[in-house]
């Protein structure tokens, strides 16, 4: 029985009472909450309580929405929501964040005394940090922010670190789609950009990534951190210990090689963390570690594993579970060549799930490609040469349907409405039809102009 007492003790619905009421807006969709919220100051007060959200929960008509996040044309970063079982988007408000000044070293911890800023913008790619690490010709010290990593836990949407003026930044914004707005949560205990994120027993793990040195340099990060969104409160992790990078000769690795973590996936209660020996422009793959969140101790990662992990490009490594399977995407120069590959851990090897993957690996993309897990399947979200962002949902995974099983996880405007099209629509992603590759449907495409992809989260609420 929910018993939440609505201002000036009015119903919510005339000649009904508030608990009957509250079942009936609990089963309208999300997409519809927006406009719910202005009907009245009772609505809204309803549409805002957990006690909405506990009920949704009870009534088992949670919704699973896609949380884009894009780089502008004008070098800002927009997050859209789309709906998928509607096909609708959403545009959510900009994220807010401090503009810091580098005189002053209190406010690398979120200090108030930095300026509020309304939007947050992108300029640069891994790469370009990576070219940092070897030459003190830093251009990101004129960028105002880029390198920030997200994530989803607890029905929120998570904006963590990133680079201003220079700075590693630890500041954390926190999205909360039920009252469709940003608010800052506590910091990191450490400033850092490009940092890889992941969700094991609603805790939100953050290792790696990099920060500013004294000499101007980035300096590859070892260390992790644990937030607990009941309590708002980070915990240390302990440092990756990047055991196959140890029998190199220490200056070798000061001055030349530089071990970074390059991907991150919660799978199996565990972090497997893949990790690189960056000497620009090369990256040397040396397998990778797992963290073990029970023991809080780090161990090798399976070789077949860590050596077969597939790249999407500078050495990263998106990797996605559903239905309690890892996944990776392995793309190619051509359309139609990449590859989805399932691991196996009786085998310890990469097999193919699904050939002809309808995507390109840009070269001169920030991100040509992101991976998805929601309504039971899995999917691949690119954009196509017409400025397209499509959504396209992977019909079978190893000869079986995509939707068998339990339901997956995650990692996550203005012009052309988007659509849900049928099993006989074309898929036009890339200029391939549905006739050519029965793999793939199109869930949904949008024109977001010149925009590029940089991340992408599920939230099921």
């Amino acid at each position: 029985m929910y018993t939440y007492i609505f201002p000036q003790n009015s119903r919510l619905i005339p000649s009904l009472p508030d608990e009957i009421s509250l079942q009936i807006l609990a089963r309208i969709p999300r997409i519809h909450h927006l406009s719910l919220k202005s009907v009245s100051r009772n609505w809204r007060s309803a549409i805002l309580s957990s006690d909405l959200f506990h009920l949704r929960k009870e009534l088992q008509v949670t919704e699973e929405w896609v949380y884009i996040l894009t780089k502008m044309e004008s070098n800002k970063l927009c997050w859209h929501g789309f709906d998928p079982v509607s096909g609708l988007w959403q545009r959510l408000p900009p994220m807010p964040y401090f503009l810091h000044d580098e005189t002053n070293p209190r406010l690398t911890r979120g200090s108030n005394g930095s300026r509020m800023w309304n939007v947050i913008g992108s300029t640069i790619r891994i790469a370009d940090f990576v070219r940092a690490w070897f030459f003190r010709r830093d251009g990101a010290e004129q960028l105002p922010f880029c390198g920030c990593a997200v994530a989803a836990v607890g029905g929120c949407l998570y904006v963590l670190g990133g680079f201003a003026r220079s700075l590693a930044l630890s500041c954390v914004w926190r999205y909360d789609p039920r009252s469709n707005s940003w608010d800052q949560v506590g910091p990191m205990g450490s400033g850092r950009a490009f940092c890889k994120t992941g969700v094991l027993d609603g805790k939100l793990y953050v290792i790696g990534g990099v920060s500013r040195a004294r000499n101007g340099r980035l300096n590859p990060l070892r260390s992790g951190e644990v937030f607990d969104p009941l309590t708002g409160t980070w915990e240390p992790v302990p440092d990756m210990p990047f055991t196959k990078a140890q029998v190199l000769p220490a200056a070798f690795l000061a001055d030349v090689l530089k071990p970074v973590a390059t991907g991150m996936a919660c799978f199996r209660q565990r972090l497997y963390v893949t990790q690189s020996l960056y000497s620009w422009p090369f990256f040397f793959d040396i397998g990778g570690e797992v963290f073990d969140p029970h023991s809080c101790t780090w161990g090798p990662m399976p070789a077949g594993m860590g050596d077969g992990w597939p790249a999407r490009q500078a050495g990263t490594k998106l990797g996605l579970v559903v239905n309690g399977e890892l996944y990776a995407l392995e793309p190619s120069s051509s359309l139609d060549s990449g590859m989805i590959k399932r691991y196996d851990s009786q085998e310890d090897a990469w097999k193919i799930a699904v050939s002809r993957v309808p995507v390109r690996d840009f070269t001169e993309s920030e991100a040509p490609f992101l991976l998805a897990g929601f309504h039971e399947s899995f999917h691949v979200i690119t954009k196509d040469g017409d400025n397209n962002i499509s959504v396209l949902q992977a019909r079978a995974m190893d000869g079986t349907a995509g939707s068998s099983s339990d339901a997956g996880s995650s990692s996550s405007s203005s012009s052309s409405s988007s659509s849900s099209p049928g099993p006989s629509s074309n898929l036009q992603a890339g200029g391939t039809n549905e006739e050519n590759n029965s793999n793939w449907r199109l869930i949904a495409a949008r024109n977001f102009g010149t925009a590029e992809l940089v991340s992408c989260q599920v939230l099921d609420l």
